[in-house]
């Protein structure tokens, strides 16, 4: 297969101040579109109480949701726009759906990740003695909890941009690994305003350091994945709802021990804190990335037979 590890450079003559500094402009905008909105939720009586406000929850919901699209698909396309022009625009949208990947990276999202979730958590003391037996309502609802996750929980908002957008340059310039770092700890703390919502994870300090060393983790994991999978948002939109969906949805209620209780991240840390090590030593930090092809304007949506 050929590969490339060519910089996504724009496809357009632009020297504006946008096209000059794309990833900070991009992340400018991602923290301001998302925080304008969350801000005011955790300043309210709902959150910390500072603004003699309250939000209903149906409000909330949907403005949290909505904060992803606001916030990192919105800045997606105007820095593609600003970069790329319409060409970037088409090849952006067309990443959304591009499903021809082997069947493998399908596997793994949906099924190797939520066993992942499962192993970090019953490697604590406590946890795999307080098992308890799914119920079936909560199998038969997992299906709907995830496509809900997927649309309204941050896959398809916020996707475009981590991956989409900055992943490709941040690889390009800062090489895979340490691209990932810094879009880990970025990713992470565009969360913190969700942390005083009152509908998050408590604020307290092991939580928000737990919380950001989990999301490093993962989008080590995740790069490995966007670069095999040639670049598509399909397959790391899918990877973000099961590992959300899951999670929340089957961990929790499976594991009701008293140390995921107090320390909900701690499975997911665990778990993916082993699985991004390995893969960093498996790959010498290249995380897949010889695999890895940008788009051109001339090119279809790319397959994958890594």
């Amino acid at each position: 297969m050929t590969t490339s590890d060519a910089d996504p450079r724009p496809h357009t003559d632009s020297t504006g101040l946008l096209a000059r500094h794309p990833l900070v402009f991009f992340f400018v905008i991602a923290y301001a579109g998302a925080w304008l909105v969350e801000v005011p939720i955790a300043l309210s009586r709902t959150g910390t109480g500072l603004l003699p406000f309250t939000i209903p929850r149906p409000v909330l919901a949907l403005s949290i949701a909505a904060a992803t699209f606001t916030g990192p698909t919105l800045s997606a396309f105007i820095m593609t726009n600003a970069t790329e022009g319409r060409g970037g625009m088409r090849r952006l949208l067309r990443r959304y759906v591009l499903w021809r990947v082997n069947l493998r990276w399908y596997l793994f999202v949906l099924l190797v990740i939520p066993a992942i979730e499962v192993l970090g958590a019953i490697v604590l003391p406590g946890v795999l003695a307080s098992y308890q037996p799914l119920t079936l309502s909560l199998i038969l609802s997992y299906p709907v909890a995830f496509i809900s996750t997927f649309v309204l929980g941050g896959p398809l908002g916020e996707e475009p941009g981590w991956r989409g957008f900055a992943l490709s340059r941040l690889q390009s310039r800062y090489g895979p690994l340490v691209g990932s770092l810094i879009l880990g700890v970025l990713w992470a703390c565009w969360h913190l305003p969700l942390f005083w919502s009152g509908v998050w994870t408590p604020p307290t300090i092991p939580n928000i350091v737990m919380f950001i060393l989990m999301i490093t983790a993962l989008t080590t994991i995740m790069t490995w994945v966007f670069n095999n999978a040639t670049g598509s948002l399909l397959i790391t939109m899918l990877m973000h709802a099961s590992f959300n969906t899951f999670a929340n949805r089957i961990v929790a209620p499976l594991f009701p021990a008293p140390i995921l209780n107090e320390y909900g991240l701690l499975p997911t840390l665990v778990g993916f804190g082993a699985v991004a090590l390995l893969l960093v030593a498996l790959t010498r930090g290249r995380l897949g990335y010889q695999h890895y092809r940008q788009e051109t304007p001339d090119r279809a949506a790319a397959t994958t037979t890594a």
